[in-house]
């Protein structure tokens, strides 16, 4: 990396279905109080996307072309989770569930002749291993849910070359408030952003990313349903 200031984008995903209150977008905009770490010269972009396939690919296309970021971080809801879940990679097709508006992808694809999958080149494994943040378990997953946040993040590491991410967090519970999810996003941000500036990481990326979290099953109902 350079040593000139960089930004990282960091989305939140707006109401859907009976979720009037996304806690995507709730944990973006406290994480956005919070800010990054101090020693990372890093502006901290955030931004609300509809849980709509046309505008996020308008939207996504142009925080690449526009922002440039260092590393985008789309954070979306998983209505069945209890805990947050990095997702390694995205997929390009399979996307039959309508959004918000009653759409569906052609073919159920995000990009004709893209190829199935797409992984991120931070290590999701190793930064659930790392990350601790008291009162939130944190694990990984390699099967996103097929609707418009795995949507979202295959055209984000189609366009930025594998430097994007996607957490899935749980609905909003006493336990589990919007200000202890933007403590976790703190802190699992900087973890990714420390992971791509060490290049010898990178070269166990493959290797890390092969495992899969056995107690989650990586239903297809978690993130299609929780979306976004």
């Amino acid at each position: 990396m350079d040593s000139q200031p960089s930004c990282v984008v960091v989305t939140g995903f707006g109401p859907f279905r009976q979720y009037l209150v996304n806690s995507s977008w709730e944990a973006v905009k406290e994480l956005s109080k919070l800010g990054l770490n101090s020693d990372m010269e890093v502006e901290l972009r955030i931004l609300q996307l509809p849980v709509d396939y046309r505008e996020v690919k308008q939207r996504v296309t142009r925080i690449w072309e526009d922002l440039q970021p260092q590393l985008a971080v789309h954070i979306g809801l998983d209505a069945s989770a209890k805990a947050i879940v990095l997702e390694q990679c995205a997929k390009n097709r399979g996307y039959r569930d309508a959004d918000i508006r009653g759409f569906r992808p052609a073919r159920g694809e995000c990009l004709p002749d893209g190829p199935e999958v797409i992984a991120s080149e931070v290590s999701m494994k190793a930064v659930s291993e790392r990350a601790a943040v008291e009162g939130v378990e944190v694990t990984f997953s390699r099967d996103a849910g097929r609707y418009v946040c795995d949507y979202t993040y295959y055209l984000s590491l189609h366009h930025g070359s594998g430097s994007a991410a996607l957490i899935h967090v749980p609905p909003l519970s006493r336990w589990l408030p919007a200000r202890l999810l933007g403590k976790a996003l703190q802190v699992i941000i900087q973890d990714m952003l420390e992971e791509l500036r060490k290049p010898e990481l990178k070269a166990s990326f493959a290797e890390n990313s092969t495992a899969v979290l056995p107690d989650r099953g990586n239903q297809l109902g978690d993130c299609s349903f929780g979306e976004n």
